[in-house]
């Protein structure tokens, strides 16, 4: 005699009417809806912008930015260009050279300090790394003032070398650099590397380099991005303004406006121009990043 069990509890269920649950759709929705809200938190300033660069000074001061009518956007270019003699792009310049050499020295000697770190071993090498991380503790607005009396020292305040300096050294960035070698430079590598004859700086620079590049446009994409926005050592280091970067000359426009008005337009719309460099650069770094992500998947 054989019988046939039926599942009693999925039968009551059923029986009742009782919904399905979703436990994640809620979950799901809120995480969402919460990155919506970031990245129009995040999208709104740079909107603001993007309106108000082409306004006139009465549209600014009235409150009018956001509106899409009154566009001045090449009469506020052809102001920004001719004021004070085409000051601005002299600035501009003096923040490419300042972020772009650099940043490019920079990433360099993290990358080399980081290598350094990782493969050899030497004494006191830990407490020395110790001491590099104790380095990106001290806030940068701490070393402005000995950077001063150094540079005062040496006599290269008020010059493109107090600015430029200061810039080549980043801990963070050897930090970051060791980590990276760490996880993109295989030992046997470097070891098969001079069985083969080579010397320890083409091991580095034809190998070594090369595996961690993802890591040095990592450190000089930051370091990159914090030179172009410092204000602070510029501000210590410099008194002429043919010297100023972007960000110090747009900051001595602005403390202008209460007296001139006119000043209004030429802050906004340089500020647009501002941010372009670092839009740019993020653009045509990002496949080192994608490759440095990947590189993992195939090893």
């Amino acid at each position: 005699m054989s019988s046939t069990l039926t599942p009693v509890r999925p039968a009551v269920e059923a029986a009742a009417g009782k919904p399905r649950r979703r436990p994640w759709t809620m979950s799901r929705t809120a995480v969402n809806g919460a990155l919506v809200l970031a990245t129009l938190y995040t999208l709104l300033p740079l909107g603001w912008l993007l309106t108000a660069s082409a306004k006139n000074t009465a549209d600014l001061i009235g409150g009018r930015s956001l509106g899409a009518g009154n566009f001045h956007l090449g009469q506020n270019l052809h102001e920004l260009a001719t004021a004070g003699d085409g000051i601005y792009f002299r600035w501009y310049l003096n923040s490419l050279l300042y972020a772009g050499i650099g940043a490019l020295l920079c990433a360099l000697i993290c990358v080399c300090a980081g290598y350094a770190f990782h493969v050899y071993g030497f004494p006191g090498k830990e407490k020395l790394f110790g001491v590099v991380l104790l380095g990106v503790l001290v806030p940068t607005t701490a070393l402005a003032l000995p950077m001063y009396l150094l540079a005062s020292q040496l006599h290269i305040v008020n010059t493109y070398w107090a600015v430029l300096l200061p810039s080549l050294v980043n801990p963070f960035g050897v930090y970051l650099a060791r980590v990276f070698c760490a996880g993109y430079v295989p030992g046997e590598t470097l070891e098969a590397a001079r069985m083969d004859g080579a010397g320890e700086l083409r091991t580095f620079w034809s190998i070594g380099l090369k595996m961690v590049m993802p890591g040095f446009v990592t450190v000089f994409l930051f370091q990159f991005t914090a030179i172009w926005n410092n204000f602070f050592l510029p501000l210590v280091m410099l008194s002429d303004n043919r010297l100023f970067p972007v960000s110090l000359g747009l900051y001595s426009w602005n403390a202008q406006t209460h007296a001139f008005p006119e000043y209004y337009p030429l802050v906004v719309t340089g500020s647009l121009l501002a941010i372009l460099p670092l839009v740019i650069a993020f653009v045509l770094l990002q496949r080192h990043w994608k490759a440095g992500l990947t590189a993992g998947s195939v090893k």
